[in-house]
């Protein structure tokens, strides 16, 4: 039998192998025969985040749990939250640093974490105050051009990060008009 979701085979509720049929307007949909009920895919969200210095028109890349390559901020929204919550919280955990302004820039499925992505712009005014946490090995704040460059290759960190690069008309300006 072909499941929608080879990791989703049985029902959460009482443990029956789920069954794949039409449901009207939505396609093939998992239904737990025992139940009587149909279950819609579950995964994971999470937030990552262009943490971008207004004041100095600098993105911050860190390197995280011993890897080589520099990445963007990024974290799981938790139960109750919503997106710009976890946004404000993971930067503040992670960095010490306080966003002034969240902007909404894409989402993309991650097949390997099993998570919808949503990807967004979080500008801070004081990168004075910067504090890694444990999570952070190392930062560094980079120019636009050189954010690009130096974004872990083949990433989808790194298809963020040009896709809100390329859409700007004037990457630079972007930071003076929002002082």
């Amino acid at each position: 039998m072909a499941f929608i979701n080879e990791n989703e085979k049985y029902c959460t509720t009482c443990g029956s192998l789920y069954e794949v049929r039409d449901m009207e307007g939505e396609g093939k949909v998992q239904f737990c025969p025992t139940c009587n009920a149909w279950h819609f895919p579950v995964f994971n969200t999470a937030c990552i985040m262009i943490v971008v210095d207004r004041v100095n028109r600098k993105i911050l890349l860190i390197k995280q749990y011993g890897r080589p390559d520099y990445i963007l901020v990024a974290g799981y929204v938790n139960r109750g939250e919503d997106a710009e919550t976890t946004v404000a919280r993971e930067v503040k955990e992670e960095t010490g640093l306080d966003v002034v302004q969240i902007h909404f820039n894409r989402s993309e499925y991650f097949e390997r974490s099993n998570s919808l992505m949503l990807n967004f712009t979080a500008y801070v005014d004081d990168a004075s105050s910067m504090k890694v946490n444990r999570e952070v090995d190392s930062y560094a704040w980079f120019s636009f051009e050189d954010a690009r460059k130096n974004i872990k290759e083949g990433s989808l960190a790194k298809k963020f990060l040009e896709a809100y690069l390329d859409e700007a008309p004037f990457p630079d300006d972007i930071c003076q008009t929002l002082l």
